[in-house]
C-alpha cells in the first residue's frame, strides 16, 4: 500500500474514463494497478494499450480525487467484540483506540473482496495487528474492522478474520441503487463515534425511511 501510487492509479482512471474510448467496458482501480475491461470486437489490444500508455505519462497527484464522508460508528461493547482485545494487544485503552481510529480521514484504496467493501488506509502503526488466528464464520453487516494498517466496513453478513471494533447503522451497498456501492476508490472516510441510543435512532431511520448516507463534500 502506497498513497502516492494509489493517487496515480486514480488519476489514470479519471483520464481513461474521460476519453470515452470505444469498446471500453469498465475500469477497476486497485491498490497499485488499474484493471481495464474492453470489448476486443470493438477495439484491438494494441490500440487500447497505446492510448493508455499515452494517458499514463506525467501523472500528477496534486489533485485529491474523491468525495469526503462522515460515517457514524458505535464503538460500544455490543458492537465492538474485539475492541478490548485490540486495546490490550496494542498497550492502549479502548478509548484511545477509538480516538486514534476516528481522528483521521481514511483513504479508500480500493473496493473489493465483497461487493461494496472498501479497503481503507492508513492506520497508525500503534494499531497495526495481524488478522485474527480464528476467523469468524459470520460477521454482522456494517461491522467496522481493522487488520494490519487497514480498516474495512463489511457491506453484508460474511465470514471474516479482521478485528471488530465498531459498527455503522448505515447501508454501504445495495444492488437496487443506481450506484450499488456507496464508496469508491479515492474517497475519504471519517468515522464519527456515536452512542448506542444514536445508533438505534439511525438504524430505525435506515430501515423504515430508507435514510441514506450523503457525502459531506463532493
Amino acid at each position: 500500500m502506497d498513497r502516492d501510487i494509489s493517487l496515480r492509479v486514480l488519476v489514470l482512471n479519471e483520464r481513461v474514463v474521460a476519453k470515452d474510448i470505444p469498446g471500453l467496458i469498465e475500469t477497476v482501480p486497485t491498490f497499485h494497478s488499474l484493471l481495464i475491461r474492453y470489448d476486443p470486437l470493438r477495439v484491438r489490444f494494441e490500440e487500447i494499450q497505446a492510448r493508455v500508455d499515452s494517458l499514463a505519462a506525467n501523472l500528477k497527484t496534486e489533485a485529491q480525487p474523491g468525495r469526503r464522508w462522515r460515517l457514524p460508528v458505535c464503538y460500544e461493547t455490543d458492537f465492538a467484540p474485539d475492541l478490548t482485545d485490540v486495546a490490550d494487544r496494542c498497550g492502549l485503552s479502548p478509548s484511545r483506540v477509538i480516538e486514534m481510529h476516528s481522528e483521521r480521514a481514511h483513504h479508500v484504496y480500493m473496493v473489493g473482496f465483497l461487493a461494496g467493501c472498501p479497503y481503507l488506509g492508513d492506520l497508525p502503526d500503534a494499531l497495526s495487528l495481524p488478522r485474527r488466528s480464528d476467523p469468524r464464520l459470520r460477521v454482522p453487516k456494517g461491522s467496522v474492522a481493522i487488520a494490519l494498517t487497514m480498516t474495512i466496513v463489511y457491506p453484508v453478513i460474511s465470514p471474516g478474520g479482521w478485528h471488530l471494533i465498531g459498527k455503522t447503522p448505515f447501508e454501504i451497498f445495495d444492488a437496487a441503487w443506481q450506484r450499488p456501492a456507496l464508496f469508491k476508490p479515492g474517497d475519504k472516510i471519517e468515522f464519527e463515534a456515536i452512542s448506542p441510543a444514536r445508533f438505534e435512532e439511525l438504524e430505525k431511520a435506515v430501515l423504515h425511511d430508507g435514510h441514506c448516507l450523503e457525502p459531506v463534500s463532493a
